[in-house]
């Protein structure tokens, strides 16, 4: 399928200034630079192909509006090259180029020359425009005595006459009263409908997740995920709520999923236990397949290794616990509560606890794992965060688990 919209080693650089004399220093020097530079954009590579409706995600300052300028020619990059296909109409400032002198059917002509649009064109759209914004006899007024709902209504209803090819919307569909903002949907949807290219910059992650299949990740100018929109999302969900930098986020991850080493019954020197320890946790799927992510709904089987020293203890407990990146308590299970009596002689123990339609959302998630006295009340091996998993989940439901359910 052909591309709409190809960016190659795009980058973006400013020039920053501790004071505004050095900007005139530099000019005058004979090579010295007086400024630091800073990668709005940095090495930008994304193809998105005719018809796809693509998320577009990231914290505030992060780059997603400098790219979006980039697309629509207001800024142009500092290397690397992008390549348009087909007419482009966005979303952005709603309002810009608008004249607050000028009537709201003369900014509609303003608009129409900005975006070089024919007069006779315009001609013939300005009933729908005019019948879109639906803000009555004050068409014919001054734009400065508007209100902001009708000075957005008007703006929206100009920007989306021009029927674009690609069509790049930001936080743009909320405006003005509740049933604008219904026509405005419905607009929306019909595009996607006709096949339109989308670009849907949000920070609302659910309406991503229903409007778009693809969706693009961008961290401090960089692409960081480009890929199924349910797996980018949750993945930034995760980022944002577990409060850290993305490179120490990052580096969370890393660890937690290093594995512990296989062990042998035969050869686990049991030196360093006091009475038991975990040893080592791994995921299976139902065929028996080793797995780091879960698909939502699926069997899954959780294998606990651990190592006993003192067989005196009676009735021990082992239990599981659930968390969020974030450590947030999703579910906890121990062999006290399910009145499960597990093997405790000495040396490796092996015991699988199994979750039948494993129900929780998708993001990522960790295992706690823990080895008790018979009350579950006093620890031998508490090892927090000892597995990380990702769980993959369509759009279907949110929070944090789908419980069972039917409507009637």
């Amino acid at each position: 399928m052909e591309n709409a919209l190809s960016l190659t080693n795009v980058s973006k650089i400013y020039k920053l200034y501790e004071k505004p004399s050095d900007r005139l220093k530099e000019t005058f020097s004979r090579g010295k630079v007086y400024h630091n530079e800073f990668y709005a954009l940095k090495d930008i590579n994304i193809n998105i192909k005719k018809g796809e409706t693509v998320g577009i995600i990231g914290r505030n300052g992060s780059g997603k509006s400098t790219l979006l300028k980039i697309i629509t020619g207001v800024l142009s990059p500092s290397s690397g090259e992008t390549i348009t296909n087909g007419k482009i109409s966005a979303l952005l400032e709603l309002g810009t180029g608008f004249n607050g002198e000028y009537t709201g059917i003369e900014n509609i002509y303003l608009n129409g020359t900005i975006m070089n649009i024919p007069k006779k064109e315009v001609d013939k759209k300005i009933d729908s425009i005019i019948k879109f914004a639906d803000i009555g006899d004050h068409i014919n007024q001054p734009v400065k005595t508007y209100s902001s709902g009708m000075f957005v209504r008007l703006a929206f209803a100009v920007a989306i006459s021009v029927d674009p090819e690609i069509l790049i919307v930001d936080e743009a569909l909320a405006v003005g009263d509740t049933r604008f903002q219904v026509k405005c949907m419905d607009k929306f949807m019909e595009f996607m409908r006709a096949g339109k290219t989308i670009l849907f910059v949000s920070h609302d992650l659910n309406s991503v997740k229903r409007f778009c299949k693809r969706a693009i990740w961008i961290n401090n100018g960089t692409v960081v995920m480009d890929g199924d929109t349910d797996e980018v999302t949750d993945s930034y969900n995760d980022f944002l709520v577990s409060d850290l930098s993305y490179e120490a986020y990052m580096e969370s991850r890393r660890n937690a999923a290093v594995l512990p080493a296989e062990e042998n019954n035969e050869e686990y020197d049991l030196k360093g236990v006091d009475i038991a320890s975990v040893v080592d946790a791994k995921l299976y799927d139902m065929y028996g397949r080793e797995i780091e992510e879960i698909n939502h709904g699926d069997t899954v089987y959780l294998k606990i290794k651990y190592a006993v020293k003192d067989t005196s203890v009676k009735n021990a407990v082992l239990g599981v616990a659930i968390r969020t990146i974030n450590d947030e308590y999703i579910c906890g299970l121990n062999t006290l509560l399910d009145k499960k009596e597990i093997s405790w002689k000495k040396g490796i123990n092996e015991c699988t606890l199994k979750y039948n339609k494993f129900n929780l959302t998708g993001g990522n998630y960790y295992f706690d794992v823990a080895l008790f006295d018979s009350t579950a009340t006093v620890q031998f091996d508490y090892e927090s965060k000892y597995k990380t998993f990702f769980v993959k989940m369509d759009y279907i439901a949110e929070g944090r688990v789908v419980l069972n359910h039917s409507w009637e």
